[in-house]
């Protein structure tokens, strides 16, 4: 948490965008299982602008999905003021600093990065995760982190009925793994 704090405050990500903490949310799309079938990634794409329909969704394009894109979807990739789906906003790929800034500061993560729904889980942003299967089944059992799938239904309903739990349990330690180790050190 302190280093994610400190890595957001060298960005000034939200302010370059317009963005409002906890008034958008953050996705990322870079998985071959999501961007080499054509049909899921449509899913996604299509549950993306939905989304957007009701809060800005962000998406720093990888540029794998950006390619396949191009190919499959050109039209989301030239933003039209005047469709519905306006606050889709596509963007750049970020850096380290922005993108844990842009991550802590998000309502909600989609996301298929293995390591941005631990992020997520870190920084107490729940996580909706577009894959089947997931490394972190801990992130799903304490209720942070949802599997949807690239099933278009499901993630716009898991986005607008996610409450996570009041309990958020330190799953991957209490942060002061460096004390304990010198104070084993020291007993032994």
């Amino acid at each position: 948490q302190f280093a994610a704090t400190k890595a957001s405050a060298q960005s000034d990500i939200l302010a370059r965008l317009g963005l409002q903490p906890q008034r958008y949310i953050l996705a990322t799309v870079h998985r071959a299982e999501n961007t080499d079938d054509p049909q899921r990634l449509s899913n996604i794409m299509a549950a993306l602008a939905e989304l957007a329909e009701r809060e800005p969704v962000i998406l720093p394009l990888h540029p794998r999905t950006k390619k396949i894109l191009e190919a499959t979807h050109p039209s989301l990739l030239t933003p039209d003021p005047s469709r519905s789906n306006a606050s889709l906003r596509i963007i750049d790929p970020t850096g380290y600093f922005d993108i844990i800034a842009l991550e802590k500061s998000a309502r909600m993560l989609l996301t298929d990065s293995g390591g941005m729904q631990k992020e997520a889980y870190w920084l107490k942003v729940p996580c909706v995760t577009l894959r089947d299967e997931t490394e972190w089944v801990e992130t799903v059992e304490s209720g942070w982190n949802i599997l949807t799938g690239a099933d278009r239904n499901r993630i716009v309903t898991a986005v607008q009925n996610f409450t996570p739990p009041k309990d958020h349990p330190p799953l991957y330690g209490d942060g002061q793994a460096a004390v304990h180790c010198l104070k084993a050190l020291l007993e032994s």
